[in-house]
């Protein structure tokens, strides 16, 4: 079984593959729902690919906005290139986007994405003998949906197990274009639903009434994050092909962390299926990256609400300080990125790819040059740091 993650950028690929992820999907600068994203220039998908291949992995590409005239002849040119480049999959949502990568390519996997609102196994197999060898099924669907629709199709399936949600129709949504004139659906969504909102009656401007949690308004359309591995027997046990991480947008942290706590768990589940229990390790692990509180969302419906009525900020349990980029195993000296202000005497954990989390204060410090600092303010300073134990590169400090 798959475990798909997102990469927004080359670095988060490589934290996805070196934390445990089977597959990467990424988006190019256009044709995909994540406009203001670092995204994959032409020569990096190229650096990209080899990247993944060689540690033989797969590498997917979203294209999945829903595309004018005007975008049609640099698709064409797009799907030339990624044919070429080596690209495992493309994820499309546009019937006319879908026929024409059919029509230019010949080595790359057609993906239909989650924004296509695939919710039965009819339109899964339409899909497929379209040419698309896997469907991403739609966010709202249950756990018995998505059993029929996979006794009853011949696709691969994927599904989301974890990270934001949208309050619209597995993404479709017209909101942040209607408010802000930037169009969701074209990937430079504004994210509208997270934003605090108030009741006003129109025979009454200006008087805005409560309808939520104080007198300031509420979040009426603010979704908490899905979380399925609570019941992540149940999905391995559904049969799907794919276990998908929402994330494009998030940190290299983030990526890490819920890669690595779903790859232990679905490898746990796969030693012995009948002893398989959920650790309070991983549940721990999930609380210290951003998010909202969790929810099954329709997988299971447990009659929580799946919105959060107070605030749109996420929350986390740790602070990410840094990348260990180097390690001394003679002098037991690590070499840190830094991406958060640490100092000496902070006590620190470094999670880390393989082996378990260990932590240590942090007694003495040094710059590049070897100088002795207090204190590591500057954005990707890099600083030496004796630590107690052997530490693996691309661990996390925090």
């Amino acid at each position: 079984m798959e475990l798909l993650a997102p990469a927004g950028n080359f670095e988060k690929l490589q934290a996805a593959l070196t934390y445990g992820a089977d597959a990467v999907y990424i988006g190019g600068k256009n044709f995909s729902l994540r406009a203001y994203g670092d995204n994959f220039s032409e020569d990096e998908i190229l650096q990209a690919v080899e990247y993944t291949h060689k540690r033989n992995k797969k590498i997917y590409v979203a294209s999945n906005i829903f595309a004018h005239n005007a975008d049609l002849d640099e698709l064409e040119k797009y799907f030339r290139f990624l044919d070429g480049a080596g690209v495992d999959a493309v994820l499309i949502s546009d019937l006319g986007v879908f026929t024409l990568a059919k029509s230019v390519t010949k080595n790359l996997e057609l993906h239909v994405s989650t924004q296509a609102n695939v919710t039965n196994y009819r339109t899964v197999n339409f899909f497929n003998e379209l040419g698309a060898s896997r469907v991403v099924l739609a966010r709202e669907l249950t756990l018995d949906e998505i059993l029929e629709i996979k006794n009853k199709s011949a696709a691969e399936l994927e599904i989301f197990v974890h990270g934001a949600m949208c309050i619209s129709y597995s993404g479709r949504c017209y909101l942040s274009h209607y408010l802000t004139g930037r169009d969701g659906n074209q990937g430079a969504c504004t994210h509208s639903c997270r934003w605090k909102y108030s009741l006003m009656e129109e025979k009454r401007p200006n008087e805005f009434f409560d309808v939520g949690e104080d007198s300031h308004g509420a979040y009426i359309m603010n979704s908490k994050d899905l979380c399925l591995l609570p019941y992540l027997d149940k999905v391995i046990e559904s049969g799907v092909a794919s276990l998908k991480i929402e994330g494009r947008m998030k940190s290299v942290n983030y990526v890490a962390g819920v890669v690595k706590v779903y790859r232990e768990a679905i490898d746990s589940y796969f030693e012995n299926p009948k002893k398989f229990e959920i650790r309070t390790e991983w549940l721990e692990e999930l609380d210290k990256v951003a998010h909202r509180p969790y929810t099954s969302g329709f997988f299971i419906s447990d009659g929580a609400p799946t919105e959060i009525y107070d605030t749109s900020k996420p929350k986390r349990s740790s602070n990410f300080l840094g990348i260990v980029r180097e390690f001394d195993a003679e002098k037991m000296v690590a070499t840190i990125e830094q991406r958060g202000k640490f100092e000496i005497n902070q006590q620190v954990e470094f999670f880390q790819p393989h082996v378990k989390t260990f932590q240590q204060k942090i007694s003495v410090m040094y710059d590049e040059d070897g100088n002795e600092i207090l204190a590591a303010p500057h954005a990707q300073q890099i600083v030496k740091i004796p630590i107690c134990q052997p530490v693996e590169i691309w661990s996390l400090m925090r």
